[in-house]
């Protein structure tokens, strides 16, 4: 007498053909998948590099791919710049390389050695702010402060290049670097003041 709890030959062969087919097919997957990945994508290549940020030099290892933005936040912990879009149309990421500015999120660290970055951090002198700094403070050039850091090193550079003959002029060279909050008036007379020093 068979009970229906009981299985069959047959029943147990396909039960257990099927599980090792489930079974197998994970493992297959993931093998296509990681040789379609190391076909198709480049390895990752460490490189040692040496910058110079803010006067100090640093000794990282990191991939070449790597952003300048990145390195400078997730390396050497100077959070001062912005991850804005990451895509160079905000302006949050901006620093000097050799006092030219710069957008980080463009920009390679592999391209940097050997050139000096000044971020945010940098600007001041000890416990003295940088004059567009106090120039930012005093004339309200920031609401919620998130793009102030790229702000204010585009004002730095605007003042330093001579763009400041007319606030049509600071408003253009200042173009590349967006304000959500809408504080444009209190960026273009701080930029203002500081030309007037």
């Amino acid at each position: 007498m068979s009970d229906s709890t009981n299985q069959s030959r047959r029943s147990f062969l396909k039960s257990t053909a099927i599980v090792a087919i489930f079974a197998s097919i994970p493992t297959s997957v993931k093998a296509f998948y990681q040789d379609v990945k190391d076909f198709i994508l480049p390895k990752k290549s460490i490189l040692p590099i040496k910058i110079s940020v803010n006067k100090k030099v640093h000794e990282i290892k990191t991939d070449s791919r790597s952003t300048l933005l990145d390195v400078l936040r997730e390396n050497l912990n100077l959070t001062g710049t912005k991850k804005g879009c990451d895509h160079g149309q905000c302006g949050a990421c901006t620093v000097h390389i050799d006092g030219e500015r710069a957008l980080s999120c463009l920009t390679l660290v592999a391209m940097v050695p050997g050139k000096e970055i000044t971020t945010i951090e940098g600007l001041s002198t000890g416990d003295q702010l940088h004059p567009m700094q106090e120039a930012f403070i005093e004339c309200d050039g920031f609401q919620c402060g998130y793009c102030t850091p790229g702000q204010i090193m585009s004002a730095v550079a605007c003042v330093k290049e001579g763009h400041t003959n007319s606030v049509e002029e600071i408003k253009e060279f200042m173009s590349g670097n967006l304000c959500r909050c809408g504080a444009y008036n209190g960026i273009v007379e701080s930029i203002q003041k500081v030309a007037a020093l």
